[in-house]
Parts: structure tokens; sequence; C-alpha cells
């Protein structure tokens, strides 16, 4: 099954640290992320620019509207994502746990929902449309 692991950081947390303390906070969550790959678990990770950079998209009225920054008011933000590979949530949480990215905020974990049926309904629907 696959997961996607959502990192939330407090605004500065990390920009914040000493240069060595970022430095070797990287280097062991890559280290981390190599193992993970080394058993077949990863399948990749990103780490995101500042929410400051984010926008978002909101249908209102009709139409699509943006606003700067995250949708969600809250203390942390999402930091990065990671990709899992795991046989079932409870891999999944034990693999993360050792993550050493957790220290720096909190980790949610969800399960990638299959989209091979939904797609091959949607497709006939549009299919059938196409034909009228």
């Amino acid at each position: 099954m696959k997961y996607v692991c959502f990192g939330y950081i407090e605004p500065g947390k990390f920009e914040n640290m000493p240069e060595s303390e970022r430095n070797a906070m990287l280097d062991e969550c890559f280290a981390y992320d190599d193992l993970l790959r080394e058993g077949g678990h990863f399948i990749g990770g990103e780490i995101l620019q500042s929410a400051d950079s984010a926008r978002t998209l909101i249908w209102k009225n009709g139409k699509v509207s943006v606003t700067d920054g995250p949708y969600c008011e809250s203390k942390e933000h999402i930091g990065g994502l990671l990709m899992l590979e795991a046989r079932d949530l409870n891999q999944a949480i034990e693999l993360m746990s050792k993550h050493p990215g957790v220290r720096l905020g909190t980790f949610e974990i969800r399960e990638v929902r299959d989209r091979t049926e939904i797609l091959r309904v949607s497709e006939k629907r549009r299919a059938e449309v196409v034909r009228v």
C-alpha cells in the first residue's frame, strides 16, 4: 500500500536553527530516506518552499478565487511530503516513527486511495458523452 506522509513544521523553526544543526538534521533525514529506499519503502519525497509562497485556489461564486498562503490558519505548515510503500498503516507508522524529521514537528500519514476503478468509471462516462 502507498502512503503519503505530510511533515508539518512551525514557521521559522528550521530556518532559525544554527546552520550546523540544520545540516546535521538534513543529513540524518536523507540517510534515513536511503534506508527506506534500500528496504523498498521509499517512493519519493519533496521539501516544500515556505508557506508564504503558497497560493490557495477556492471555488467561490461560480469561479476560482486565488488567495495568498496556505488554506488553513494554523501554527504549523506543511514543510514536505514523503511517499512511502508499506504493507499496512501500522508498518507506515513504525517506519515514519524512526524518521528524524518527526523531531521537527508533526507527521500526518494517509493511505493513497487506489483510483483505478474510479478512473475506469469516469473514462466510461466520458466516452458515452462523446458518442452522444
